[in-house]
C-alpha cells in the first residue's frame, strides 16, 4: 500500500485519467473529490462489502430451507 500525505486542494492521480483531490478536513473526516471516467466505477469499500454479505447469503441456502426441499422431493419420489 502506498501511503501520502496531502493538504487540503492536493491532488493524486492514478493511472493517466482518475484525479483524487483533498477537499476538506475536519478534525477525524476527511472529504474528497475523484475525477473519473464513467467507465470507472467507484465506490465506498463498507457498502461492497455490505453487498457482498448480503450475496453470500442469499446464496446460501438455511438448513430449514434444504430440509424442506428434501422433505418435498421426497413426498414427490413417493
Amino acid at each position: 500500500m502506498l501511503v501520502l500525505s496531502r493538504r487540503v486542494g492536493e491532488s493524486i492521480v492514478l493511472g493517466t485519467d482518475i484525479t483524487v483531490t483533498v477537499l476538506d478536513v475536519r478534525g477525524d473526516l476527511v472529504r474528497i473529490g475523484i475525477a473519473a471516467p464513467r467507465s470507472v466505477e467507484v465506490h465506498r469499500a463498507e457498502l461492497l462489502e455490505a453487498l457482498e454479505e448480503t450475496n453470500r447469503k442469499a446464496a446460501s441456502p438455511t438448513e430449514d430451507a434444504v430440509a424442506s426441499l428434501s422433505e418435498a422431493l421426497r413426498k414427490r419420489a413417493d
